[in-house]
């Protein structure tokens, strides 16, 4: 990949540059998702990935429709379509995917953020400095991004030797989740002002617990709907397909094309839409991993 990405740079470094003030709003999303790559490199990645994807899909696409058209101009002319679509895609997909993964990290922050919240506020009520109390919070949490966000402020105050308070606000400006560089910013201005940390992080969890629990209820509600419609489209509907063209095929004769529809509704399709149900809530649940 290192090679890939040296060769990309070397043939579009350029390019990159000169295009890079078009795109200034990649680097924060690449500083937030935390790719370790320049603006430039991650730009000459993604136009050497587009280009690639022009020269390959081209003559593949040429021939492949030039054979099944019988007319390899216009399979030539529609390749040549396509292949650009398909480049301009790719090209699109590396411009979106820092974003991607800022937001995928900010769902799992905001997951544990109520929980982390109520246990920082718990170390923060035993009055030590606020270094020592992100600390211990990120010794002994288990909370995976927070703990990943909290290192990174420990880092910044023992291997940089930065003072606590501006090691906060750089994790503000690095923390992909609007509701956790709320509380940074909450105890930035707290320990700033010299005020009682425990009684805002307390205060802070409690308005944290009071939308998660806001979530569950709707989450509860939305999960009614998914199952009613799961037994009553999805379980009623294929046994009542299999019963009706059972009844039919004894009637008539079972045509192959029968049997095969009722192999594929019960061996394939239930399955599937069993396993999209599964992942559709455990990816809209708001309950912390």
């Amino acid at each position: 990949m290192e090679f890939y990405n040296r060769m990309a740079f070397r043939l579009f470094g350029q390019i990159s540059e000169s295009a890079s003030s078009f795109f200034g709003e990649i680097r924060s999303d690449l500083r937030i998702a935390r790719l370790k790559v320049s603006l430039q490199e991650y730009l000459s990645t993604a136009f050497f990935t587009s280009f690639l994807t022009f020269l390959i899909g081209l003559p593949i696409l040429s021939f492949g429709l030039g054979y099944i058209l019988k007319n390899f101009l216009f399979g030539f002319i529609t390749a040549i379509t396509i292949s650009l679509f398909l480049a301009v895609l790719f090209f699109y997909i590396f411009l979106n995917y820092p974003k991607i993964i800022a937001k995928n990290k900010s769902n799992e922050l905001e997951k544990t953020l109520p929980f982390a919240s109520l246990y920082l506020s718990t170390i923060a009520g035993s009055k030590l400095p606020l270094h020592k109390t992100f600390e211990i919070f990120s010794k002994f949490s288990g909370y995976k991004e927070i703990t990943q966000e909290t290192d990174l402020i420990n880092q910044d105050v023992k291997m940089f030797g930065l003072d606590i308070n501006t090691a906060l606000e750089r994790a503000v400006e690095r923390t992909p989740s609007k509701d956790f560089k709320e509380l940074i910013w909450g105890i930035l201005s707290t320990s700033r002002s010299g005020g009682d940390l425990a009684l805002y992080l307390k205060e802070k969890s409690k308005n944290f617990i009071e939308e998660y629990r806001r979530k569950l209820y709707e989450f509860s509600h939305t999960l009614t709907v998914y199952i009613e419609v799961y037994l009553t489209a999805v379980v009623l509907g294929a046994i009542f397909f299999t019963i009706l063209t059972a009844i039919i095929s004894g009637i008539g004769g079972a045509p192959a094309n029968v049997i095969f529809l009722q192999f594929f509704l019960i061996f394939v399709f239930l399955p599937l839409v069993s396993v999209l149900l599964m992942f559709i809530v455990k990816y809209s649940t708001p309950a912390g991993e």
